[in-house]
């Protein structure tokens, strides 16, 4: 059921690095063809490191590891036709033979399936604010929870309920790394004020981490592995401006009547309006940024063996 292209699968069999990346940042997080132009510019990223990149999807209802620059652009400029797809849609997505965009859960549970440890993201989902009345959780946080992909990511999205999500994520026993930082970055920012589990200072003591939590799974965290990487300096944007937008693009969606999966691209389309597009360039520089964390953290797991 899963189409690995040729050059993850021979990679994975010689024990080479291989980084997952997601799909729906193309289908639903950019528009065409910038959407496009990131999606190659993260696949290169993986390779300039060393490492072989392995964007996943779904194309004519077939699971994809490591789509061809034909399926990127499909999935680019596919439209409203490309579905968001998280792990409950992936068999329907099958049977109707659909083209579908993996969230982090979605690549995740994929990413594993094919064997593959490390997959790089931007933020990942969570407690959604207000979530005590709306029960709005991001099905990524129990993917962590049980599936054993490392997640390398500037924290969880800033226009989430941070606290909650690290309280989530804790529960579950999932280890959140801080790489090269004692605090939970709020994705925009470096700062949240929220401390984080452990710290790396270094791509080979975030692979060390993440080989014995492997090696103990029995009685260490099963599951997957957050790795925090702040986004980089020079593109951070100020935290109180940041909370000041989020208020606004809260306020929108609430007015709009937005909910479920369509509340995250609305929340990011309304917060590219309020920061007159500085979101969407530190969304970009932290991708690139994670991209190159992860492959580093690849090699450094290869070599561990």
């Amino acid at each position: 059921m899963l189409r690995i292209a040729e050059e993850v699968s021979t990679a994975l069999e010689e024990g080479r690095a291989v980084v997952a990346l997601e799909s729906t940042l193309i289908s639903h997080g950019l528009p065409y063809p910038h959407n496009l132009a990131v999606a190659e510019g993260l696949e290169a990223e993986v390779r300039a490191a060393g490492a072989v990149p392995a964007t996943i999807g779904l194309i004519e209802g077939v699971p994809v590891i490591g789509l061809n620059g034909n399926e990127l652009e499909r999935l680019a400029a596919g439209g409203e036709r490309v579905r968001k797809l998280s792990r409950r849609d992936i068999g329907a997505a099958i049977v109707d033979h659909a083209d579908g965009a993996t969230t982090v859960a979605a690549t995740m549970a994929l990413a594993a399936a094919a064997g593959i440890e490390v997959f790089a993201t931007g933020g990942i989902g969570g407690v959604h604010r207000g979530a005590i009345h709306s029960w709005d959780v991001s099905a990524d946080l129990t993917e962590l929870s049980r599936t054993p992909v490392l997640v390398v990511c500037a924290g969880a999205k800033a226009i989430l309920d941070l606290p909650a999500t690290l309280e989530y994520l804790e529960t579950h026993g999932v280890p959140v790394v801080g790489y090269q930082t004692s605090e939970f970055p709020a994705f925009y920012t470096p700062q949240s004020g929220l401390p984080v589990a452990a710290v790396a200072n270094n791509a080979l003591t975030a692979a060390r981490m993440w080989r014995i939590q492997r090696r103990y799974s029995a009685f260490a965290a099963p599951g997957g592995m957050v790795l925090c990487v702040p986004p980089p300096a020079q593109y951070a944007l100020d935290r109180d401006v940041i909370e000041a937008a989020i208020g606004r693009a809260l306020a929108r969606a609430e007015a709009a009547g937005v909910r479920g999966p369509a509340v995250t691209p609305f929340l990011l389309a309304a917060m590219a309006e309020e920061t007159v597009g500085e979101s969407i360039e530190t969304n970009i520089a932290l991708l690139r940024n994670n991209t190159r964390v992860a492959a580093e953290v690849a090699l450094r797991i290869g070599e561990l063996g």
